[in-house]
């Protein structure tokens, strides 16, 4: 149970219960179906996802008290969107939303500081894949630097991304020749929701329609996050039928929804 070692206050975390993938699936199936009470047991059945993201948090100038709730509020927000039929398991899917709101939460709360533990993991995925690069010619993927390194494949992009500089609202992104555009430029209008909850509709849509391999290579890409690269490997095709299928997948899809 060292694994989850967090102290959260009121909690005995090493009595949370941890779900299977079949009771999972059976919960899932439940709270769409309108069982309120299956939501609550998929959200005491996480809780241990949210204690393993917050050692990574783990600072003394933040109370994991707080962070633990913030972490269970990206806990619920996976659960209400997460849609089986995406054929990946909730918890890669969940981890990102988890960390995002705690990351915003700390953002918003204090200064935000990447603590020593995680630069150093970065460092060591840096040296791992450069090495890696030079005695084989490719990148590794994400799956592969973490079991080399003993750490979980999430932990790969959050430290990478942890060294990145923030970026400014008024950073240039693109131009011309003409008028600028900029960072700011790009940010979604929250007054738009309406029109992002047809459009999200629409694109579920268009996804249960294209291809399976399409599909497939969409939700890797911009759900999961993996590089082309990754995918082709995995697939055992080259990098550039992984291109030349995803783009195939974007038009289709943009057909689908217009």
């Amino acid at each position: 149970m060292s694994k989850y070692k967090v102290d959260i206050t009121g909690i005995n975390t090493s009595d949370i219960k941890v779900l299977s993938n079949e009771e999972m699936t059976h919960l899932f199936i439940r709270y769409k179906d309108g069982d309120i009470t299956a939501k609550e047991e998929l959200i005491n059945g996480n809780l241990k996802l949210v204690l393993s993201i917050l050692r990574s948090f783990n600072r003394s100038d933040i109370n994991l008290d707080d962070l633990f709730q913030v972490g269970v509020i990206g806990l619920i927000k996976a659960i209400d969107n997460f849609d089986l039929s995406y054929g990946f398991k909730f918890s890669t899917y969940a981890v990102h939303l988890i960390i995002g709101e705690i990351k915003r939460y700390i953002r918003d709360n204090t200064a935000m500081r990447v603590s020593r533990s995680i630069k150093d993991m970065a460092y060591q995925i840096i040296k791992f894949k450069d090495t890696y690069l030079s005695e084989h010619g490719i990148e590794p993927s994400s799956a592969l630097i973490a079991s080399s390194l003993g750490i979980e494949e999430y932990q790969v992009a959050f430290a990478l991304d942890a060294l990145k500089d923030p970026a400014s609202i008024f950073e240039p992104i693109y131009n011309d020749g003409g008028d600028t555009i900029y960072l700011f430029d790009q940010i979604a209008d929250v007054k738009e929701k309406n029109s992002d909850k047809d459009m999200l509709i629409s694109l579920r849509r268009a996804l249960l329609k294209i291809k399976e391999r399409e599909k497939s290579i969409l939700l890797e890409r911009f759900i999961v996050g993996k590089t082309q690269m990754e995918i082709a490997d995995e697939l055992g095709i080259s990098q550039a039928q992984v291109s030349r299928i995803e783009k195939s997948a974007i038009e289709n899809v943009r057909k689908l929804i217009k």
